[in-house]
């Protein structure tokens, strides 16, 4: 995450590794910025936190997450962010901006599925940014 991330020095394997994640904030911050919608859900591979990383090896955080996809996930606004591929990281986390951040990883949640109930469209969290108060893990 930030300060603690790969840079693209080096191998040229490794400078496109880094480009494909400045790549991947770059399109999701285009995206968000396209949206007009009263409820935002950001579904990601890779984790944007460092928060649901936590249990993982701390060598391979920078291949399980990206701290540049919260950066947009703040600047755009989003009620809430999903991701995978951490299996054993921690299910919650924030963004710095607040936003509401799970890691659905199977072997995290320890379920086939989780639902999440958000409040609706009156809450005015919208594109601001502002984190969904309600945000509740609702059953499995």
């Amino acid at each position: 995450m930030p300060g603690a991330s790969a840079t693209a020095f080096g191998e040229p394997e490794m400078k496109a590794f880094v480009s494909h994640g400045a790549a991947a904030a770059r399109g999701l911050g285009e995206a968000l910025a396209s949206l007009t919608a009263d409820l935002r859900i950001v579904l990601l591979h890779y984790a944007p936190v460092a928060e649901t990383l936590e249990g993982e090896p701390a060598e391979i955080h920078a291949f399980l997450g990206d701290y540049r996809l919260a950066e947009v996930i703040d600047e755009h606004g989003a009620d809430l962010v999903v991701h995978g591929h951490a299996h054993m990281g921690r299910e919650r986390g924030r963004t710095p901006g607040g936003v509401p951040v799970r890691n659905v990883a199977r072997p995290v949640i320890r379920a086939p599925y989780r639902v999440f109930e958000l409040p609706g469209p009156e809450r005015g969290a919208g594109s601001s940014g502002a984190a969904a108060p309600g945000l509740s893990r609702a059953g499995r």
